[in-house]
């Protein structure tokens, strides 16, 4: 992964916001809808053509496609593997949200008035989960190396983890959840090979690692841990092999803009992330809940040879960070973390994790990454 020896570098966490057409092509996509494929390309190709423009535009040194080719950050998988069909269970509710049935009501009306792609009831796993179809991250890989040419220092492209697939895309066919993971994971390695091959910088997308605590694991802390466990001890099968500083962990507490009382403390997951064969990581510090926790990182330290995408940025809000608050919250990380070269500057999570679900207007997402770009120019004459 790229570092700079005089200034702060700039990148994101990969959802970018996607035009209005392309969200209703997706959303028939990913309700296996009949559409027309030429229709659904050539919006795909548009949209990143548009996204890696307004990336450079904003001054971005380390971007994507803005993941517009997909319906979801991890649902996508189940036009490239074998296994999934139905949908599942209903949706699981976060223990902040039943805390607060006010804001659950809020957040239903938000989703029931904004056409998007909906990740309450994915589809499950009802068979043997297996990769068939490589010619899918391929096209992704060969868009963003023609389109993108030039306009970054680096390229990214993002891949899920086993484990937010097997806890949101629930399992009715492996005799266990450790089963399960493993074949995801199995099945995975496939675009966390192909992407790492293909010269890109290998995001692996894992709010499972957090963000389970409370949903699927809340009230019994040792159990998620062990989950956590089992999908980085999985994650290092899918990649063994690869170079680890080509690779990136995304780790949040779901970047919905609810509560978050129940989220797990930082300093509960560090020691079990950084068992991870990767190059760094890249984690949530700019929103309300967890802005404080660039703290532990002074007392647990990154591995010697990690770099930290630092989320100085919130998706959630529509308030535009002032340039310097985000310079103060880069420098903090990086005096906590003890080395500038070490630190990217990035957003808390993605924009619009599943097409058409953005809490942030699309153009003032655009204007968050200028700020992150002045920010990052401030911070680096302070720490350089």
């Amino acid at each position: 992964m790229q570092r700079s020896e005089s200034h702060i570098l700039t990148t994101h966490a990969g959802s970018l916001p996607r035009p209005i057409e392309l969200v209703e092509l997706l959303r028939k996509l990913n309700r296996r809808e009949s559409l027309d494929r030429d229709a659904l390309a050539a919006s795909v190709n548009a949209a990143v053509v548009d996204a890696v423009a307004r990336q450079r535009d904003v001054g971005i040194d380390i971007g994507n496609d803005g993941e517009q080719g997909r319906e979801s950050f991890f649902t996508y998988v189940q036009h490239r593997m074998t296994g999934f069909g139905g949908a599942g269970h209903e949706p699981r509710v976060w223990q902040d949200i039943a805390d607060f049935p006010g804001f659950g009501e809020l957040r239903r009306a938000l989703r029931s008035s904004t056409p998007q792609v909906t990740l309450t009831r994915p589809p499950q796993a009802v068979g043997e989960v297996r990769y068939v179809d490589a010619g899918a991250i391929d096209e992704e890989c060969t868009r963003l190396e023609a389109t993108a040419m030039g306009a970054f220092r680096e390229t990214f492209l993002t891949v899920p983890s086993p484990g937010i697939i097997a806890s949101a895309m629930t399992n009715r066919h492996y005799p266990s959840m450790e089963e399960y993971v493993n074949a995801v994971a199995e099945a995975l390695s496939t675009e966390y090979r192909r992407v790492v091959e293909r010269g890109h910088v290998l995001q692996i997308d894992a709010p499972d690692l957090a963000m389970e605590a409370h949903g699927s694991f809340h009230g019994r802390r040792a159990e998620f841990l062990l989950f956590v466990d089992l999908v980085v001890s999985a994650i290092n099968r899918a990649v063994e092999g690869l170079a680890s500083d080509r690779i990136r962990l995304h780790v949040c507490w779901g970047n919905y803009g609810g509560p978050h009382t129940h989220d797990i403390p930082l300093a509960e997951l560090l020691a079990h992330l950084y068992e991870a064969h990767v190059g760094g990581l890249l984690l949530s510090m700019a929103n309300p809940r967890h802005e404080h926790e660039y703290k532990e990182l002074a007392r647990q330290p990154l591995p010697p040879s990690w770099v930290l995408a630092a989320g100085v940025i919130d998706v959630t809000t529509n308030y535009v960070e002032h340039p310097e608050v985000v310079a103060d919250r880069i420098v903090r990380v990086a005096e906590a973390v003890g080395d500038p070269t070490r630190i990217l500057a990035c957003t808390d999570c993605g924009f619009d994790s599943s097409a058409g679900f953005s809490l942030v207007a699309a153009d003032v997402a655009w204007e968050k990454l200028r700020s992150l770009r002045a920010g990052a120019d401030l911070a680096s004459t302070r720490l350089f």
